[in-house]
């Protein structure tokens, strides 16, 4: 193949020089919201499955059901749609930006698998953990944060830490919403320079940094809680 690379124009998408100093190129400002809406969903995602993962262990039939139908209807369609129709459907309705409309897709597509993970590592706690704790005078939500959830952390960390990296990586698919995110950046730099190798193998360099850091950060804090 003969392609000219052009690797010494890439480094002004990362940090430009100004008279006024360095300034941020358009990959490192996309890559700040790409962390952003990464960071929100997570949090989001979290709540989601330990709420869904509760419902599905509650004894109610109605919260259990509800569970279901979400898992269902959110693990049988493409997160791509899920996005149009949250943003293009439901965003009118609900008067949602592009952010909120992003982070609520992900959170919902992501919440799903992640409660099957926390719902799992909530059964493999013995179940003598839980009668110990009941025999305590601890009420349910008491044994579940004080005693079962800090177990069941250990068994559920490495992988919620890879479904952390999926949705890193499904955090690309917002910028079909015109969200300036790292890949939506990268695109319109791609049209304006034809640079496209090179600005697309310094794309995956940065989203394979962040899913590098997360996962040592994660295997920290691994470390520490199998220790404690």
């Amino acid at each position: 193949m003969n392609y000219n690379w052009q690797w010494y124009r890439v480094s002004d998408f990362l940090l430009s020089r100004t008279e006024e100093g360095f300034r941020m190129g358009p990959l490192l400002l996309g890559l700040g919201v790409t962390i952003k809406i990464s960071a929100v969903s997570l949090v989001c995602t979290l709540v989601i499955g330990l709420m869904t993962a509760l419902f599905r262990l509650s004894n109610s039939p109605v919260a259990s059901l509800l569970a279901r139908i979400y898992l269902e209807i959110i693990r049988n369609t493409p997160l791509l749609i899920q996005i149009y129709l949250i943003y293009y459907v439901l965003g009118p309705v609900l008067g949602l930006e592009r952010f909120p409309a992003a982070v609520l897709a992900l959170s919902l597509f992501q919440g799903a698998y992640a409660s099957e993970i926390i719902r799992s590592g909530i059964l493999s706690v013995d179940r003598g953990q839980t009668e110990a704790a009941r025999s305590l005078g601890l009420n349910k939500g008491l044994a579940y944060r004080l005693v079962i959830l800090p177990q069941a952390l250990r068994t559920i960390l490495p992988p919620l830490t890879s479904q952390a990296i999926s949705l890193i990586k499904d955090s690309a698919l917002v910028s079909t919403i015109a969200i300036y995110d790292l890949v939506m950046n990268a695109n319109a730099l791609v049209a304006e320079t034809f640079l496209t190798f090179e600005i697309w193998f310094l794309v995956a360099l940065l989203y394979l940094m962040i899913t590098i850091s997360l996962s040592l950060f994660v295997a920290y804090l691994e470390k520490r809680v199998r220790y404690r």
